[in-house]
């Protein structure tokens, strides 16, 4: 593949902790099952934050207010031709939606200690799962306008 036509996917995630728990998913990729925080691709016509919320919805059921910006994580996985691009977004959790269909794919939405995701390094969708995580624990949250879309 030419790097002229090397397109990375842009990819938002919400990093929401509610009493030393994080909202995660259970999805499955290939048919192995695979541990995310709520995450997708950026689509057009909607701002990263835009993007986050909307993603969280369809895979978790949570409505969320994002309440700061976490980082960006590139991943290069060696068995893909692209790079995922991640902005990762803080997020409070307001409502439950429990009767909302889930995304194709995901299994259920699940509250989990920091215990239970060392647990289970194996099953993360990519490192940014367990990074995002520390990064959050460390306090490492920029302010939301740190995120500028420029028309």
């Amino acid at each position: 593949m030419s790097t002229s036509s090397w397109q990375p996917h842009i990819v938002v995630a919400a990093v929401v902790e509610r009493e030393g728990r994080y909202l995660m998913v259970e999805e499955l990729i290939d048919g192995e099952l695979r541990i995310n925080q709520p995450a997708g691709h950026w689509e057009a016509d909607e701002t990263l934050v835009q993007g986050v919320v909307r993603e969280t919805l369809e895979e978790s059921a949570w409505q969320v207010q994002p309440t700061g910006f976490l980082g960006t994580y590139v991943w290069q996985p060696d068995t893909l031709p692209y790079a995922f691009v991640r902005f990762a977004f803080v997020a409070q959790a307001l409502t439950h939606e429990p009767e909302r269909q889930l995304d194709a794919g995901i299994l259920r939405a699940r509250w989990m200690s920091l215990d239970e995701l060392l647990a289970c390094r194996e099953l993360h969708r990519g490192p940014a799962v367990l990074q995002c995580v520390e990064d959050h624990r460390a306090g490492r949250i920029l302010p939301l306008d740190v995120v500028r879309h420029l028309l």
